[in-house]
């Protein structure tokens, strides 16, 4: 006998799993399994950084997540009626699976979401079952909950709907591993005989939501957090009895031998699934090109249709230079998104919007000839290979900025060229950092916020780069570690605070970037709205969307270029006078004699503290 665990949380399932991506995986394969499984709920943030973790450690993944079933349609939205939500578990069999599965997370968002989920119904789920394998869930799910409630007729009923969706031997019947759980033995009693009376097979599964057991007070300040609940309040949920660690494929076998064949499904499942999603193969967003044309010769073409417009001659340094750059780009496949980048801020100047770029990409004379840069590389002597390295396969990246009251018209334009499918903001993690967490975990223990506050004031704030852990601030500030060694509020205090340090505790929004894909963005990565608003976002957050497929386009809203945009108004009104920012003197003896003044409050980039 054999066993694979198939229903596993992450930090993730924000603020209800506890383990990180990179410990999960390395605990499925020390544990023996063959394979590691990543089922956070009804989202799938975490899903390209748990493939890439387990490509590291050479372990087959099982991807999908734990959807949220409307007990009527995903439209419904009534206070009470529509309160109540079933769990199902759905897995990826293969890349078309995979697929399937962003769609129907990004339509729980859109389209579902009540109550702070994001819901499906059993219409959608109809919609996109193919080649996804299904799970009935915990305690929660809509068959679990029929039989803890002796509605068997109904039970066999939902089972026989479900099997139809997915089709034969792609809808299993959990058995749960949660003696503790009240009703989960009679469930799994009443499971069986369900299965033989529809002939739907069975699976034993375990509703993993940390490593050990040892982490059950951690994960539960976690859902205390979560609900605004404290510790010691009795009208809560409390799991702290419940077992749910990644237990070993011994330790499940051996309370479930009487079901040989539910054991042995599992591992029937780990075999059929293959998930191959191709990474770092980067998709452009869809410019337009004249017929005909491919966009490497629209590009070069362009290239040398705008180049007299910044010198009096194409010199042999200028050819030399433009032919070397285009070589780079246009082997690395890149020229799409230098017509793209261009058009946009061709659009900002056409329409006046104050914009400027940063960093490296002003080493590209083809960016400068294209409008996009302001900077002559020629003229300072800029490195192309700073920006572009034949050598590296690294995605190009200019930093583009647009005044912070126009950036919304930037956004919107192109959504409105690509179409709304296609493009959308990038998700972030806020996480619980040091201070924050002592904070949380301080509140859901009941502890004074005084207290909680003088001692996470006692933690350094961390360095650009360098964030300050709880267990450096120990090792390194006295008063702290002699706190921590003679106060037990303190300790326990410290010590729960570094279980869930790090860990995912909202989402935000990248301050500047945006997705722009060729296709159905959702081909690349789930979306869902901001929280609390209506903003597009992906649901992986910049390095993995760029790893899925699709690259980053910068567009930072920069309140000093709305200052700079708006005295230029009002020189205009009360003058007359006509000021071109973008033409002024780089080399003003007043100017630098006023930087060198420090009179710098309000420069961009001059104007902090340091400075």
């Amino acid at each position: 006998m054999d066993f694979q665990h198939l229903h596993c949380h992450s930090h993730f399932s924000l603020l209800d799993g506890l383990t990180k991506l990179k410990p999960l995986v390395k605990a499925f394969k020390q544990r023996g399994f063959k394979a590691a499984t990543l089922t956070d709920y009804g989202s799938l943030y975490g899903a390209i950084k748990f493939i890439q973790t387990c490509q590291a450690e050479d372990i087959k993944p099982i991807l999908g997540f734990e959807a949220y079933i409307a007990p009527r349609k995903m439209s419904d939205q009534d206070v009470q009626l529509d309160k109540n939500l079933f769990h199902l578990v759905l897995l990826a069999e293969n890349y078309e699976g995979y697929k399937n599965l962003m769609k129907l997370s990004s339509l729980g968002h859109l389209d579902g979401f009540f109550n702070g989920k994001p819901r499906l119904d059993k219409e959608i789920l109809k919609q996109y079952s193919k080649n996804i394998i299904a799970l009935s869930g915990c305690i929660r799910g809509e068959v679990p909950q029929l039989l803890k409630q002796n509605k068997t007729e109904e039970a066999k009923a939902v089972t026989l709907e479900y099997n139809e969706i997915f089709g034969s031997n792609n809808f299993y019947l959990e058995l749960q591993d949660h003696p503790a759980i009240e009703g989960q033995i009679d469930v799994n009693t009443k499971m069986i005989q369900l299965s033989k009376d529809t002939g739907v097979p069975m699976v034993v599964s375990r509703d993993v939501h940390y490593l050990n057991t040892d982490d059950a007070e951690a994960q539960d300040i976690l859902t205390c957090i979560s609900n605004g609940w404290k510790v010691n309040q009795t009208d809560r949920e409390d799991y702290r009895h419940v077992d749910r660690s990644l237990n070993t494929a011994s330790d499940i076998i051996s309370r479930f031998r009487h079901v040989p064949d539910a054991l042995e499904n599992t591992i029937k499942i780990r075999d059929r699934i293959n998930i191959e999603i191709e990474l770092d193969n980067w998709h452009f967003a869809p410019v337009d090109l004249p017929k005909g044309k491919t966009a490497d010769e629209y590009l070069h073409d362009l290239v040398y249709e705008k180049v007299l417009n910044f010198y009096p001659a194409i010199t042999d340094e200028i050819k030399e230079r433009i032919e070397y750059e285009f070589g780079i780009i246009s082997g690395k496949g890149y020229s799409p998104y230098f017509i793209c980048v261009a058009d946009y801020v061709d659009y900002a100047k056409d329409n006046g919007i104050v914009e400027t770029t940063r960093g490296s990409g002003a080493g590209s004379l083809i960016s400068y000839v294209m409008g996009i840069t302001t900077v002559d590389p020629l003229r300072f002597k800029l490195p192309f290979e700073r920006f572009l390295n034949p050598f590296r396969p690294s995605p190009p990246d200019i930093d583009t900025d647009f005044a912070d009251d126009r950036r919304d018209d930037m956004i919107k334009y192109v959504t409105d060229k690509y179409g709304v499918d296609k493009v959308a903001q990038i998700i972030t993690f806020g996480t619980m950092a040091a201070r924050g967490s002592v904070r949380d975990v301080g509140r859901a223990l009941g502890l004074s916020y005084s207290f909680c506050d003088q001692v996470s004031k006692l933690i350094p704030m961390g360095s650009q780069g360098f964030a300050m852990t709880i267990k450096r601030a120990i090792d390194e500030e006295p008063d702290l570690k002699k706190l921590y060694t003679t106060n037990e509020d303190v300790k326990r205090l410290l010590d729960l605070a570094q279980r869930v340090e790090g860990c995912a505790r909202h989402t935000s929004i990248h301050a500047a970037g945006v997705v722009i894909s060729p296709t159905p963005l959702t081909d690349f990565s789930p979306v869902q709205h901001e929280t609390g608003g209506e903003r597009l976002t992906t649901q992986y957050e910049m390095k993995s969307v760029e790893s899925a497929g699709v690259l980053k386009y910068d567009f930072l809203g920069i309140r000093n270029l709305s200052i700079l945009g708006r005295s230029v108004e009002i020189v205009r009104a009360t003058t007359g006078d006509e000021i071109d920012i973008y033409a002024l003197p780089l080399d003003d003896d007043i100017t630098f004699e006023m930087l060198a003044r420090g009179e710098t409050m309000g420069v961009f980039q001059l104007g902090g503290s340091g400075m």
